[in-house]
């Protein structure tokens, strides 16, 4: 009994997982600004950070574990790299917004 529901939850957890990321990718896509697409990266590094361990319980490898921390630490280096880059973008262009609202009052 136990078994069979393990393997139960796991195929669905590894299907929830995939329409996450699936879902995800489509906002990647779309869009339409640029946070929301750090967030939906941020989201499918999540989404494959859970799946990593879901399949490192389904093989009993704790490899993939590993695996896992490694695609958590980058997605987090990569996730405050675009937020530095949005915020830096953002404020170039209210710099740029002044100076033209500057130059038109004069």
């Amino acid at each position: 009994m136990t078994e069979e529901w393990l393997s139960w939850a796991l195929n669905g957890g590894f299907t929830l997982i995939l329409i996450a990321i699936l879902m995800a990718f489509y906002r990647l896509m779309r869009g339409p600004t640029l946070p929301d697409r750090v967030v939906a990266l941020d989201m499918m590094t999540i989404s494959i950070v859970a799946f990593c361990a879901l399949f490192s319980i389904h093989t009993d490898d704790p490899v993939f574990l590993d695996i896992a921390i490694v695609m958590a630490l980058i997605g987090f280096l990569a996730t405050v790299a675009l937020a530095r880059f949005a915020e830096r973008e953002m404020q170039a262009h209210e710099e740029a917004k002044a100076s033209a609202k500057q130059e038109s009052t004069e």
